[in-house]
């Protein structure tokens, strides 16, 4: 019985070459034998494959049915491996950055991975009053860094760059690994040149042409205004270096100390007023502090409930035009002991019908 290709993709019978390849793609990540998929399924969608996603060969599909061609690759059917890339030998060099992008460690190959120093995660710990005004921190990390003396390059100062020996200047090595399908050549990064394609005549002798050292750094943090305690800075380039690639990032979480009058909601500050019951019942004024250590004549109502929010615009966090308030919760405390005096102007209220 003739096989249905389309059914075998999963595809319908006006589905684009786009759309095969993108069904090929998901069938073969499931079903490649390396992967300890079904090999007889994986030749199957091969040869699904190989037809439909050849204009030719799926018009004489559409209009005769199934062809066979002297046996195929390897007995693959009507899998035809001249239609990829550097077949030769009995094998096939798949360009599996366009063929199986993002599948391309199915095969051993794929895209080549910029390589990446690792991150670095500290812990920094700032007052209240810092985390609200913001601060600059200094720290002294000990981490692989960049050479200062070559610069990265491993080179001693004036000396020349030869052509690396070993890929003949290309930055990458050719492997051909055995497979189903026949020989997959992937392509990596040259050991020995580090992906430079040069190697230094003369190595730094302060690096041993490494290009990096385990050395010590000063690093600048910036505490943002309004940080809350557990966040998370993240300073890209700032983690360890790798020769040929990328630094890592540096986290700095942060750790606020308490404040004993203020604490942090959102954008305001916020902070406690117990109040004397004849202030609390004529109103006062207070003198009280700010975070940035400004004094603030503070006009207190009389209050109409046992706790009452004073709202002060304006003098919570501050960031660019954005401000919060400092809210002043005001509690009307009462007295442990009453003198004599004190009672009988108590009940002296009383009769007003207080």
């Amino acid at each position: 019985m003739a096989k249905n290709y389309y059914d075998i993709l999963g595809v319908d019978k006006k589905a684009s070459k786009e759309d095969v390849k993108k069904a090929f793609r998901t069938l073969a990540q499931k079903h490649h034998p390396d992967k300890g998929g079904d090999e007889a399924k994986f030749k199957e969608i091969t040869e699904a494959y190989s037809t439909l996603s050849d204009e030719k060969k799926r018009r004489e599909y559409d209009s005769y049915g199934q062809t066979f061609q002297g046996g195929g690759a390897g007995g693959y059917g009507g899998f035809d491996p001249s239609q990829f890339s550097g077949f030769g030998n009995g094998g096939v060099e798949f360009d599996l950055n366009d063929l199986f992008e993002g599948f391309g460690d199915i095969f051993g190959g794929g895209r080549q991975r910029t390589k990446r120093g690792r991150d670095i995660s500290i812990d920094i710990e700032v007052s209240f009053k810092e985390s609200i005004l913001g601060v600059t921190r200094v720290v002294l990390l000990t981490k692989v860094g960049t050479c200062d003396t070559c610069e990265g390059s491993g080179a001693k100062k004036g000396t020349s760059m030869d052509t690396c020996k070993t890929c003949n200047g290309q930055g990458k090595m050719h492997e051909t690994r055995n497979s189903p399908l026949g020989a997959f050549t992937s392509v990596r990064t040259c050991a020995s040149c580090e992906g430079a394609g040069k190697i230094p005549k003369e190595k730094c002798p302060v690096c041993s042409g490494q290009g990096i050292l385990r050395k010590e750094e000063e690093i600048k943090i910036q505490i943002p205004k309004g940080i809350d305690a557990g966040e998370m800075i993240r300073m890209p380039g700032q983690g360890e270096a790798v020769k040929g690639g990328a630094s890592g990032d540096l986290y700095v979480k942060v750790h606020v100390k308490p404040h004993p009058v203020f604490k942090k909601e959102g954008m305001n500050l916020v902070m406690q007023m117990p109040m004397k019951l004849t202030d609390a019942l004529l109103g006062t004024t207070e003198s009280i502090t700010t975070i940035d250590d400004k004094k603030l004549e503070v006009k207190i109502p009389p209050m109409t409930a046992a706790e009452q929010t004073l709202r002060l615009k304006g003098k919570g966090v501050v960031i660019d035009s954005h401000e919060g308030d400092l809210l002043i919760r005001m509690t009307a405390t009462l007295p442990k002991k009453l003198s004599s005096k004190a009672k009988k102007a108590i009940e002296d209220l009383r009769t007003e019908g207080l």
